[in-house]
């Protein structure tokens, strides 16, 4: 008896185990009306879904800025993924797989399938779109970080059932309020009548092409196709460079394109040749770069433009045709320790035309380290500072520029880690350290290069670039000519100074010097921007395996104390060694974990006052660069000697309004140190001025910057024991900085005294919470969406051309419900 009583409820259990909960459809009759894709859902999907699901942090890869997205479907596969052993093959949309059956076969699943009879729907959008309807967020303190949390990806009703009655909160969109009546019945009504995407006419008019951007087109593809050596080999160059950019003509049109390489020619439809990466065997014989147009949602993460003008033509003509080459030129194939090698692959363009190509689009170049697929987690971005700033060499003291037979000398050590792509074989090259050992040596060969140039001491502020003197020409490797010809005319001015804010496992980098003076500063100089730009954009694969990843992020501390190095080698001698270890908070320098090739000449710039980086900065911005760049230091710079101000009673007009901004971003401000979260590291303010239509509505971006004793950790768990909340501090900018926003506050302008009192004073009490809803938008607000309409609309306005979609997965996690 007592055995079958067992047997009974063991069969019990195993049934409770095995049971699923299977949804039931979804009740939505077929509007009578044709709902059509383009005009009536893909602005829905834009507004409230894209928002979190574009690029690859989509969850579940389920990407919906166009209708190929959302036909392919979703899938359990993670594009990042910490413990990946082995490269996974690219799932990358419009380039690895271009119909529904070739999806399905790479392991997605369809979200928009219905089973269901007549009048239901039982997809899994319909079903996540409801659940969120019936079981809006309802808890206090609830927490939803979709980059974090156990996603279902659900392939069945059943799988799908199952997760909801463990998650009832989890209906889409994610952990935001459920979409409006309106909408949903747009999608529900759309879903209901089969889904259907653009057809016939409507889907060939996405790919038409205006008249004057198909002229720029044939243009330039016949520039990029001709097929002598020279031009093939500069093509090359500047398509391993322009991949991940979105290319705009100088045209009316707010088009933009990208350049991949084809199987046909320009007068053919597109046939793309599906690569990892871009300097890969594309295995063709012939091989076309071609142009193909985006029409695809823009959003703001993944949007690096890059302008192709008649001045640009003119300026590649200079820079890599017009010169004498430094070899005879030749095509060069794509064997892998040559193609991944760039000083190798292209020793024959001469290195000063490579050098000012990137000099010309620096902050493109840059903006690619932060907006490509690399920067995504705290992995990839653990290895900077939350705040920095980056200049450059001039190439006139470049000596790897001046005399470029150096590059080829030590070749061998400026090769990285991504020559490898076998785990085993990784693993044992970073146990062995075998490129932090060629980085540490190419730093060594090129202090001893310099000293031997220079000899007694540094070159002085006249060696950092100061921007392109606008009428240039070059000849041969090293002359400059003034042609007569402003190439910039119709182009972004210079960019000799960066910023670059970290916004934990996101990044922006802006024009000129922002915010007050960082700890540290970058100098790069031609070896260093290109190791760089391989290192994390053409040599990244973002589909590799944990090795891949983390032998990369292991190479640019070398790269990234390098470029630390180069400025401290500006200041006087006998306050290098003390300023490497301030900026490393006292680590011993000896210790394996620093390689710091210290210069033994004097300084070459003439010293005044006892803060040598900040006068030799100042002097850089207020009379080294170019006035034509522009570089001025921003309302949140402090000179020295210059002391936060306090708060004042009341605000008028921008001037007061960072007078409060500048007494709530100094260390120690309550607010910074109590609140810091990974996810409240930049937020939108919106002041509201007055009632009148005339008052304009200023917005700025509030950046946080985390204070790092030191950023040479790989593991999470140790970054933190590396943060010092109490040295926290701030920056306002107007306008938008970043993808990512984490919150966005709105507060009248009578209101700022409170509003920075709260900042100033905060301790996390109700008080200061209701305070906090008061003026911030929170995920569970009930008007959450239209503030994010509206501050989306600004950013679109402000900038047509490089404004793009925000990313809400990031937004701050933990849902307050108002009472």
């Amino acid at each position: 008896m007592i055995y079958r009583r067992l047997l009974l409820l063991s069969l019990l259990l195993l049934l409770a185990c095995c049971t699923t909960h299977v949804l039931p459809p979804v009740q939505f009759d077929v509007p009578k009306e044709k709902i059509d894709y383009l005009s009536k859902v893909q602005p829905v999907l834009v507004k409230r879904c894209v928002v979190c699901h574009s690029c690859y942090n989509s969850p579940c890869q389920l990407k919906l800025e166009a209708f190929e997205g959302l036909e392919r479907g979703a899938t359990k596969k993670a594009v990042y993924d910490a413990d990946r052993r082995q490269t996974m093959d690219p799932t990358r949309l419009f380039m690895d797989a271009h119909t529904e059956p070739q999806w399905r076969n790479k392991g997605f699943h369809s979200v928009t399938s219905n089973t269901a009879g007549c009048g239901q729907n039982n997809s899994i959008l319909m079903q996540l779109l409801e659940q969120k309807r019936t079981h809006p967020i309802l808890k206090n303190d609830e927490d939803f970080q979709p980059e974090k949390d156990e996603l279902t990806c659900a392939q069945s009703e059943g799988e799908l059932g199952d997760y909801l009655i463990k998650h009832p909160n989890r209906g889409m969109p994610y952990g935001f309020p459920p979409l409006k009546t309106e909408d949903f019945n747009t999608i529900a009504g759309w879903l209901a009548q089969g889904g259907a995407g653009p057809e016939g006419e409507a889907k060939s008019d996405l790919m038409k092409i205006p008249r004057e951007d198909q002229e720029k087109i044939d243009q330039w593809e016949s520039f990029f196709n001709q097929t002598d050596a020279k031009h093939a080999m500069t093509a090359r160059y500047l398509y391993e460079h322009l991949f991940l950019a979105h290319i705009k003509f100088s045209t009316k049109s707010n088009i933009f394109y990208e350049l991949v390489r084809s199987r046909s020619p320009s007068n053919a439809p597109v046939s793309v040749i599906a690569t990892t990466l871009p300097y890969d065997d594309p295995g063709e014989k012939y091989v076309y770069y071609r142009f193909r147009k985006i029409h695809a949602t823009i959003v703001h993460k993944t949007h690096m433009v890059f302008e192709l003008s008649d001045q640009q033509y003119q300026r590649f003509q200079d820079l890599f045709i017009t010169p004498e080459w430094l070899l005879p030129e030749e095509h060069v194939g794509y064997d892998p320790k040559i193609s991944a090698n760039p000083f190798k692959a292209f020793e024959q363009i001469p290195t000063r035309s490579r050098y000012q190509f990137l000099l010309d689009n620096i902050h493109y170049i840059i903006m690619t380290f932060i907006r490509g697929p690399v920067c995504k987690g705290q992995v990839a971005l653990n290895v900077v500072q939350d705040h920095f700033w980056l200049v450059f060499l001039d190439p006139e003291y470049d000596l790897s520029v001046q005399n470029p037979g150096f590059l080829k000398t030590y070749a061998d050590l400026l090769e990285m880690p991504l020559m490898k792509d076998d785990y085993f074989g990784l693993f044992l090259s970073t146990i062995k350290k075998e490129y932090r050992k060629k980085s540490t040596e190419f730093s060594k060969k090129r202090q001893i290069y310099y000293a031997s140039h220079y000899r007694y001491r540094e070159p002085g502020a006249e060696a950092i670039w100061p921007g392109t003197q606008p009428k240039t020409v070059y000849r041969c490797a090293n002359k400059t000519e003034d042609n007569g010809r402003d190439w910039r005319e119709g182009k972004s001015k210079d960019s000799p100074l960066l910023t670059v804010f970290r916004h934990f496992d996101s990044a922006s980098v802006e024009a000129g010097p922002k915010g007050n003076l960082p700890d540290t500063i970058w100098v790069m100089d031609y070896p260093l921007v290109e190791r760089i730009y391989y290192s994390l954009v053409a040599g990244f694969n973002v589909f590799g395996h944990k090795m891949h990843q983390a032998s990369i992020r292991i190479y640019m501390d070398e790269l990234r104390q390098e470029a630390e190095t180069n400025f401290i080698d500006f200041m006087p001698k006998n306050g290098r060694y003390t300023m490497m270890k301030q900026w490393y908070v006292g680590m011993d320098l000896e210790q394996v974990s620093i390689d710091y090739s210290m210069s033994d000449l004097e300084t070459g710039f003439v010293f005044t006052t006892g803060e040598p980086k900040r006068e030799f900065v100042e002097y850089l911005v207020e009379k080294h660069f170019r006035p034509e760049s522009e570089m001025r230091f921003d309302r949140n710079y402090l000179r020295a000697g210059e002391d936060y101000p306090k708060l004042l009673s009341s605000y008028s007009g921008i001037e007061e309004y960072y007078q409060g901004f500048r007494a709530v971003s100094k260390p120690g401000t309550a607010f910074l140190a109590k609140v810091a979260d990974h996810n409240a590291n930049l937020a939108y303010l919106r002041i509201i001025k007055g009632a009148q239509k005339s008052d304009k509505d200023l917005f700025f971006s509030m950046v946080v910057n985390r204070w790092h004793d030191d950023v040479t950790t790989l593991a999470a768990e140790e970054e933190d024991l590396r943060l010092r909340p109490e040295l926290d501090s701030a920056a306002f900018i107007e306008g938008f900085i970043g993808s990512y926003p984490n919150y966005f506050f709105e507060v009248h302008e009578g209101e700022l005294p409170q509003f920075f009192d709260m900042l100033q004073n905060y301790n996390g009490s109700e008080k200061n919470l209701v305070l906090l809803d008061k003026f911030g938008i929170n995920r569970a607000n009930p008007e959450f969406w239209e503030k994010y309409d509206e501050f989306q609309k600004v950013f679109n306005e402000s900038d047509p051309v490089q404004a793009g979609l925000f990313d809400l997965n990031r937004y701050y996690y933990r849902a307050r419900v108002q009472q």
